[in-house]
């Protein structure tokens, strides 16, 4: 529990802290599992154990979306937990032993999204087809990070769009990209083709792709960030929710982390279960979940679609740059626009 208390912040970081006092009083929400539980007694709760330990404890059928974001086949350290890389082979028998412990949970027409990178893909692949329908793969650019010296840059992650069967839910309209257009094309009356003209410029709404360019990592400044070390943005979770779930749906995180998946599902309408094993990380999720109550925006999601990575700022700050520089600033920090 000690494990961030002495880190040095810049002034106008916004990571979301925790203090002893918030520790005692959040943990005391954090449920465990040791015999079999009804829905009732999990839903919109964060279970603060191991996922071996409670996964053939909860329920039959009762999932309608799973999320899952489990350890890559990296060394990483996780608070006071750690995961070492293995051989890809064992990564898969890893992955092979929690996976099918999954069905029995999942209602037929269920979804599942399994995280990954280059190196863990391959084995998330290969198990995931033994149970699974694969529909797709998602790959997402994360700008964040450093050069490599001796080898190409890693700023790509997977997210393997599977299904228990080939009857699932999925709403394109709900996923919507707005994008600023490049090729104004208009038609022979000399009207828009296809897009549209504002104040603040011209804009296409798109249908999305399996390639997500529009997504910022979370860092300092975001008033979504943690200092959980693999976080995940809101913004990729929202898609996924919105895209394979309705209102009321029950959204499923094995490995919850600092709470992103319940917080958006919380934010989205969506009812959540979620488990983890460090409890530092289950009291950022419920602190996350409090705060949800109030603040319900979502970075880069308004009007219904999903804006292109720093473009919604342009839509409401003008032409000049200083208020530009100021609106990015309200929109990383919850300031009103």
């Amino acid at each position: 529990m000690e494990y961030f208390k002495d880190k040095k912040r810049a002034l106008r970081n916004r990571t979301i802290t925790l203090g002893d006092s918030e520790i005692s009083r959040l943990r005391k929400k954090l449920i465990k599992i040791s015999q079999p539980v009804s829905i009732s007694q999990i839903e919109n709760k964060t279970i603060h154990q191991n996922m071996f330990e409670v996964i053939d404890n909860l329920p039959d059928k009762f999932i309608d979306l799973a999320f899952v974001d489990p350890p890559y086949n990296l060394n990483k350290n996780f608070n006071l937990t750690s995961f070492r890389a293995m051989d890809s082979e064992k990564y898969a028998e890893w992955l092979d032993s929690w996976v099918k412990k999954l069905i029995h949970i999942l209602k037929p027409h269920a979804s599942i999204y399994i995280c990954g990178d280059w190196k863990s893909s391959g084995a998330i692949f290969s198990v995931a087809k033994k149970y699974f329908e694969i529909q797709n793969r998602i790959t997402f650019e994360r700008e964040k990070g450093r050069g490599a010296k001796a080898n190409w840059k890693n700023c790509s992650e997977d997210v393997w769009f599977c299904t228990l069967s080939g009857n699932y839910y999925f709403d394109i309209e709900a996923v919507k990209m707005k994008r600023k257009v490049i090729a104004p094309y208009k038609d022979e009356t000399g009207r828009p083709k296809g897009w549209e003209k504002t104040e603040n410029g011209k804009y296409r709404i798109t249908h999305p792709s399996n390639f997500w360019t529009d997504l910022t990592i979370p860092f300092w400044s975001m008033p979504e960030n943690t200092d959980h070390p693999t976080q995940k943005p809101e913004k990729l979770v929202a898609k996924i929710i919105l895209a394979s779930s309705k209102p009321g749906d029950v959204v499923f995180d094995p490995f919850l982390g600092s709470g992103t998946t319940s917080v958006v599902a919380k934010k989205l309408g969506r009812k959540y279960i979620g488990i983890e094993i460090d409890e530092f990380y289950c009291c950022l999720a419920e602190k996350r979940l409090e705060m949800a109550e109030k603040e319900k925006t979502i970075q880069g999601y308004s009007d219904a679609v999903f804006w292109e990575r720093n473009t919604l700022n342009e839509r409401v700050s003008g032409n000049g740059r200083k208020k530009q520089i100021e609106t990015l600033d309200n929109l990383f920090t919850n300031k009103p626009l």
